[in-house]
């Protein structure tokens, strides 16, 4: 039987204020154990705050939200913040690397906060560059990296600690068009060894890589259709 990492019931987010700001409707969406899917929408629709919703940044004000069965408004701050780092992977546009220090490095300070000891930090980091075919690039500063590099090192870290959700938000908005294809080929690799994979994005082009596609307009959430078997 195949498990939802994600499960909207009636969620929704309402920003308080005069008037207040309905930012995402009440909405159901279930997103399955290893599904890759993209989220489409014009600027301003809301697929900012489905994104901090989803990530665990920002709480529903509405209806109610599972993350691996696990009902996430049943948690106090601290709780879903060691949940966030243990179960989601986070890509931005921005990579969001410390500069002067190597790809390995980088990747390994994702693990500070999980309690891995130190010497399998290093290792594990190695493995996750090495997934992402940053082999030759280990010991490399950010400042020295292309972009594609760059973003393929923010991978590394957002899937080092093996997440159940890999959450991309305009994961190549910063690339030229040939580099956010070999992005967008390590996510087609990640998706075949069975991650969950979310892409917010307003590209249709990074969208068309996705086997489903979630809409987002004014605020509504259309699921879209299953992929077919």
């Amino acid at each position: 039987m195949t498990t939802a990492t994600i499960s909207f019931d009636g969620v929704g987010r309402t920003y308080p204020g005069r008037p207040p700001v309905q930012a995402l409707h009440p909405g159901d969406l279930t997103i399955t154990s290893g599904q890759y899917v993209a989220v489409v929408g014009p600027s301003g629709s809301g697929k900012s705050t489905f994104l901090n919703v989803v990530g665990l940044l920002d709480t529903p004000t509405a209806g109610r939200y599972l993350l691996d069965d696990i009902d996430v408004a049943q948690l106090n701050e601290r709780q879903r913040g060691a949940l966030r780092g243990r179960r989601i992977g986070f890509v931005f546009q921005a990579f969001h690397l410390l500069p002067h220090r190597s790809a390995v490095e980088n990747v390994a300070l994702a693990m500070l906060y999980n309690a891995v000891p130190p010497a399998q930090r290093r290792e594990r980091a190695t493995e996750a560059l090495l997934r992402v075919g940053l082999g030759p690039r280990l010991h490399a500063a950010p400042t020295t990296m292309s972009g594609g590099e760059r973003q393929r090192v923010a991978v590394a870290r957002a899937v080092v600690n093996k997440p159940s959700l890999l959450l991309c938000d305009e994961p190549t908005g910063n690339l030229d068009s040939r580099t956010a294809e070999s992005v967008l080929d390590v996510f087609d690799e990640l998706h075949r060894a069975g991650m969950t994979i979310i892409v917010v994005t307003h590209n249709d082009q990074v969208a068309e890589r996705a086997e489903r596609v979630v809409t987002i307009r004014d605020g509504v959430l259309d699921a879209g259709p299953e992929p077919s078997c």
